[in-house]
């Protein structure tokens, strides 16, 4: 392997290694994870709130604060990733530790002494009245979840680039299948999900929690087994080091130059310029963006006695920080979308559970609807992928059909109708309610549930365009030093959009009067909330548009010519 370089050189790999065969390990991976992952965070508000006797709004706060952390958790998977270890190695580090998780879940599920006691009338759970978890099976929960939550972060961070790393970017036979991968990357992940939340929702609702952690525990650790067979067949990466060390370089040698005069011409200023090991290095051309931060890169005089990192840095260093200052508005107008999906995932399923989930005489549970959107994904990525970016590619001359921007803006759009589409379903639903004189009865209203599937199905559009647009962008615009930090950047919009949904629901919740305070959603005002949120999402809508019109995309070397799109090695070079 290399020392300084992202992927060992082509010379020093094997023709058996990377490819399709390679990430045909991490497509089965995806899948396996994704499973229990999907499956159980579709759950888990069940959990808390009929197992572990946690209030509604408690239930919400955990499920939401549950994954925002296995998400935020991501940037620490992808730190670990870019400076110690290789994406591999993480991969099965984490994996392992999110086992652990799962099998202290499943302990204190088996057992009943470590849960609070069965709350067996109806009405003492509506009321909140039932046994409390103590402090011990508190602890106990808290500790295996978010164990498992640490283990989600590192997989989400380096599954999806260790697989990208099987198409050298820097080969222009293997580039153009980059954007495919996500896809089918994203598709890998439908395809667990649907399982997820069929089966294993089956399993948690029908056999229990306990059988349910059980079922967890052995698809991880398949999972975990299943990667590592593919060892012999992956391109492993090499760290490089800390990309937060050097771009915290960049700031600081930037302000300590800060008086020296701008050089007239690029000869002025630091770059590597030999190549003593005969590895690739990646060279980042000089941008005309934030321009203070070039200071860092200036020649000092001979005669300096400051000299080392922390007063003068390389071009293509300045350049991987401007990268980062260039995303990171990016990263705040697409936070939105998933508070969006958080509602989704929380009051959803308590919609479901008031209404008739009889389905072609099929009895849904109603953890089981998110099945509804990820059934369109199963669709739409493959005739997406086969179908419509050929098409578009044909007109654009782009090769992934439309610029990552435009697709995740197309994701914002949806995610916004769907917001309107749920506040009109849950008016209707309370409607029936009135009218049926059910208000405060515990019996299934006479609307069916597939009603809520014109919101998620919506959703599940909007997220097949903007989480593969996301992961697709922060790879290929990241630098060759931080392609894992870069895919955890779409993890950490997720984190913060399920933090902030969070604090909204409190908010709105103290500020309303009291939208949710009967726990009872035929009284509650949640189609305002839905409102609420479709007004928010366009605002967030017009953000993202300036931010996205600002941007420039760095020199991938992707030429479009003629409508038709030709890859050459133009921003990276071997020195």
């Amino acid at each position: 392997m290399s020392n300084s370089g992202e992927i060992e050189p082509k010379q020093k790999q094997t023709m058996e290694r990377g490819g399709l065969r390679a990430t045909l390990f991490v497509f089965g991976t995806t899948a396996l994870e994704s499973i229990i992952f999907v499956g159980n965070a579709v759950s888990l508000f069940v959990y808390f709130y009929g197992t572990m006797n946690f209030s509604l709004t408690k239930s919400a706060t955990m499920l939401t604060n549950y994954m925002g952390s296995a998400y935020v958790l991501s940037l620490l998977g992808g730190f670990i990733c870019d400076t110690f270890l290789t994406r591999f190695t993480t991969c099965v580090l984490f994996g392992s530790i999110q086992v652990v998780g799962y099998v202290i879940l499943t302990i204190q599920a088996f057992i009943d002494h470590l849960k609070p006691a069965p709350c067996k009338d109806i009405t003492l759970l509506l009321m909140n009245k039932c046994e409390k978890s103590d402090d011990g099976q508190t602890l106990m929960l808290y500790t295996g979840l978010y164990l498992v939550a640490l283990g989600v972060g590192g997989i989400k961070a380096a599954v999806p680039s260790l697989g990208a790393d099987q198409y050298d970017e820097k080969n222009p036979e293997e580039a153009v299948y980059i954007p495919t991968y996500f896809n089918w990357y994203f598709f890998s992940f439908v395809c667990g999900a649907v399982i997820g939340t069929t089966f294993l929702v089956w399993v948690n609702t029908y056999r229990g929690w306990d059988w349910g952690f059980l079922v967890s525990t052995l698809t991880m650790t398949a999972a975990v087994l299943f990667l590592c067979t593919g060892f012999s067949f992956f391109r492993h990466s090499t760290p490089k080091g800390s990309p937060l060390t050097r771009i915290a370089q960049v700031f600081v040698a930037a302000f300590k130059n800060r008086k020296l005069s701008r050089p007239e011409t690029e000869e002025g200023y630091h770059e590597i310029s030999d190549n003593k090991d005969g590895t690739e290095i990646e060279i980042l051309k000089k941008t005309n963006q934030f321009k203070f931060l070039d200071r860092a890169a200036i020649i000092r005089t001979a005669d300096s006695s400051d000299t080392g990192p922390w007063s003068v840095c390389t071009v293509t260093q300045v350049e991987e920080t401007k990268i980062v200052v260039r995303m990171l508005p990016i990263i705040g107008s697409t936070i939105f979308l998933n508070t969006c999906l958080a509602q989704l995932q929380t009051f959803t399923v308590q919609q479901a559970n008031t209404l008739d989930r009889n389905v072609i005489g099929i009895h849904v549970p109603s953890s089981s609807i998110p099945v509804i959107p990820l059934g369109i994904m199963f669709f739409a990525v493959p005739i997406y992928d086969r179908f419509c970016v050929p098409a578009l590619r044909k007109l654009t001359g782009i090769p992934t059909g439309i610029r990552q921007l435009q697709r995740i803006g197309v994701g914002l759009v949806l995610s916004t109708l769907s917001m309107v589409v749920g506040g009109y379903v849950e008016t209707r639903r309370k409607r029936i309610a009135v009218h049926h004189n059910m208000v405060d009865s515990q019996m299934p209203l006479p609307m069916n549930v597939m009603w809520l599937g014109l919101q998620y199905g919506i959703f599940g559009m909007a997220d097949m365009f903007t989480m593969v647009g996301l992961l697709d962008f922060f790879y290929s615009e990241s630098s060759a030093g931080m392609k894992s930090l870069g895919v955890a950047f779409t993890w950490l919009s997720s984190a913060i959009g399920y933090y902030l949904s969070t604090v909204i629901v409190n908010l709105v919740d103290d500020l309303s009067g009291g939208w949710f305070e009967s726990n009872n959603l035929n009284r509650d005002k949640l189609n305002y909330y839905y409102y609420l949120f479709a007004g928010l999402s366009t605002l967030n809508f017009g953000f993202y548009l300036l931010c996205s019109s600002w941007y420039r995309y760095r020199d991938s070397g992707v030429k479009e010519i003629e409508g038709e799109s030709k890859v050459e090695m133009g921003s990276v070079s071997a020195v």
